[in-house]
């Protein structure tokens, strides 16, 4: 069996799902991978009677399975594509769909728009982040998604924090990379807060010492990993110095972690949000 079996792509008929779905298929296509487009339909709220509303609904289905329908450009024709219509709430649905058909990634854009991108992540996505059990791959630039045949992994950046989350997210980087023989850099980021308080900072032997103890923690995490990259540790603040990591390295794609039962874990959990806003190529969180 493929490691990405199955591949769950959320459509909105938007131009950043449509960057979205290249990846989904490139990805499919790489891993031969079942592809499930899914649209959610939501109940018209104007609607005068219960009638009317059901009526109105299911001429929205019927006209969104003939969207879906020819939604795939035919660019990877070898995967097999599954298409699924719903009503209801968006981010229930999909994370249902994900758990009723174990899908091993959901891949789905942010749905950030114009100024506000910075501060807002599309409310679908962030009860997705919150609530699906698998990994997402999400960003707020998908809809410049490069084309298909230039669509391609050289560098994955992965940013771990050493919280209860960090094995999984080095393990699966790790493997990602290896499929597409792309460069592993792994980050962990040291806050300011460590190393200087009200503008004055801690002895240069603190800071080495806090920096020693981080690197060993991840050396030993990528020996059970089985994992091999290079490691940096930077100081600052957490979305700015994995935001510049991945600008600087030139990544094609950045991991991180979350937790699957209190939302996002670790020392991420606080910056995973500005993370996924701020990050310059799209994100696995994991």
């Amino acid at each position: 069996m493929a490691w990405l079996s199955r591949i769950l792509a959320p459509v909105a008929f938007s131009p950043r799902c449509r960057g979205a779905v290249q990846y989904a298929e490139t990805l499919a296509h790489h891993f031969h991978s079942e592809l499930i487009l899914q649209h959610v339909v939501q109940p018209p709220p104007d609607a005068p009677d219960y009638s009317t509303v059901m009526e109105l609904a299911a001429g929205r289905v019927e006209q969104a399975k003939g969207i879906l329908a020819g939604y795939i450009q035919g660019q990877c024709p070898d995967i097999p594509v599954t298409q699924e219509v719903a009503q209801g709430d968006p981010a229930h649905e999909i994370v249902a769909l994900a758990r009723e058909r174990g899908a091993d990634l959901i891949v789905m854009a942010t749905h950030g728009y114009g100024p506000f991108r910075r501060f807002l992540l599309g409310s679908v996505t962030a009860k997705v982040l919150h609530d699906a059990e698998c990994p997402i791959w999400t960003g707020p630039h998908l809809e410049q998604a490069p084309s298909y045949q230039n669509i391609d992994f050289h560098r994955v950046v992965c940013a771990v924090d050493l919280g209860e989350a960090s094995l999984g997210v080095l393990e699966w980087a790790g493997q990602f990379a290896r499929e597409f023989c792309a460069q592993l850099e792994i980050v962990h980021v040291l806050p300011y807060t460590l190393v200087q308080s009200g503008g004055m900072y801690f002895d240069s032997e603190w800071r080495h010492d806090v920096a020693t103890a981080a690197r060993d923690g991840i050396l030993r995490l990528q020996r059970e990993a089985k994992v091999t990259g290079e490691l940096s540790i930077e100081f600052g603040e957490p979305p700015a110095a994995v935001r510049d990591a991945a600008v600087s390295r030139k990544a094609d794609l950045l991991v991180i972690g979350r937790g699957s039962e209190s939302g996002l874990a670790g020392r991420l959990r606080a910056n995973a949000y500005a993370i996924l806003r701020e990050s310059p190529c799209p994100v696995v969180t994991i």
